[in-house]
């Protein structure tokens, strides 16, 4: 087996084991472009973006690269979709949720109230039919996807006020990804706020937001928010699992040699392991000196969650009346986050129930 075949067929992982370095043919270098709607600080997921590139130059022996950009240096934030959509950019790194405003279906590629862990997501989108769903709707938009890695399950966010009711929230103005989320929240008097991760701190300095939620200890950390809203609550019931993604230029990607869609392909699958195992690294020693600084932690009451579960479905059944497409994908998401709940009783909960009881 050549080493072309070798890639193209084993992936990185087997390239990795076998000792083999791709070998550096005579074709054409390419030269793709990839603008993130994350800052350079965050290390966790724009460090994502960073690990692709490295990964790909390495594998292509120089004659692949992707230059990599944070949020406001080639574009907005929130600018990629358009720019993928107009062909001026290859590849683009984000959370699909920033662009619910377009469809709401673009959350279900994310994150979606009392939706997926960040293992059921990869396990879906790979071996059931979320990333053919998906990719199949992105496909108006000119792009498919890969995952950049995932959160994990997140924090409920910095609150400059205790939440003991649900009372306590109408009116509350809060940043938040957006979306089915952002809605499930006007039910309960929150005013959305969706911006970059970068404009947080100042507008809740200023009293311009009552409240924000981003990811979790790590992240929240470097951005500050705890010197500035010192309460913090548990769970992100919006997130169980966030899934950051790679977005990739249909025609951008069609151009690409066997070869090179193979060293892509290993190479978000690198990137993708790599944020999550930081987040689980870093976000333990990064809420203990949350904590230490005097940060409140505190977990959101069983009146808050009910409610937000109960906001959450009226507005799946909302969009699902409204869209085919999205009463498919929900529906089709449900259905394997069942199967998942049910496999979860007998394996990672009672365990994890066990280990959180006893002294190690």
């Amino acid at each position: 087996m050549d080493r072309r075949s070798l890639i193209k067929n084993a992936g990185i992982a087997g390239v990795l084991a076998a000792g083999i370095a791709p070998a550096v043919h005579a074709q054409t270098a390419v030269r793709w472009r990839l603008a993130s709607s994350f800052p350079r600080s965050l290390d966790t997921i724009f460090g994502s973006a960073e690990m692709l590139s490295k990964t790909v130059k390495a594998l292509s022996g120089g004659k692949f690269e992707i230059s990599v950009h944070p949020a406001g240096e080639l574009m907005p934030a929130f600018g990629v979709v358009d720019a993928l959509q107009g062909d001026t950019l290859e590849m683009a790194q984000t959370a699909a949720y920033y662009f619910t405003g377009k469809d709401p279906i673009f959350a279900f590629s994310c994150a979606v109230p009392f939706g997926l862990t960040a293992r059921q997501t990869d396990s879906w989108k790979e071996y059931g039919n979320g990333r053919k769903l998906l990719d199949a709707f992105f496909a108006q938009y000119n792009f498919r996807t890969a995952s950049a890695g995932n959160t994990g399950t997140q924090m409920g966010g910095w609150y400059r006020k205790e939440i003991k009711t649900v009372a306590d929230l109408k009116g509350l103005k809060m940043r938040m990804g957006g979306g089915v989320f952002g809605e499930a929240m006007a039910k309960l008097g929150v005013v959305s706020q969706n911006m970059p991760a970068g404009d947080v701190y100042q507008a809740l300095e200023k009293g311009t937001l009552d409240a924000a939620e981003f990811v979790g200890p790590y992240d929240d950390e470097k951005l500050g928010f705890n010197k500035v809203a010192p309460y913090y609550y548990y769970p992100g019931w919006w997130e169980g699992g966030a899934d950051l993604e790679f977005f990739i230029n249909n025609k951008a990607f069609a151009k690409l040699s066997d070869e090179n869609k193979a060293i892509l392909d290993a190479a978000t699958k690198v990137a993708a392991r790599d944020m999550i195992a930081k987040y689980d690294a870093f976000n333990p020693v990064a809420l203990k000196r949350l904590v230490a600084a005097k940060t409140q932690l505190k977990p959101f009451p069983k009146e808050v969650m009910d409610a937000g579960f109960k906001a959450s479905m009226e507005v799946f059944a909302e969009h699902e009346a409204k869209s085919p497409e999205f009463k498919k994908i929900h529906q089709d998401m449900r259905t394997f986050q069942r199967d998942q709940i049910l496999w979860n009783r007998f394996s990672e909960y009672p365990f994890n129930q066990y280990m959180n009881s006893v002294k190690i």
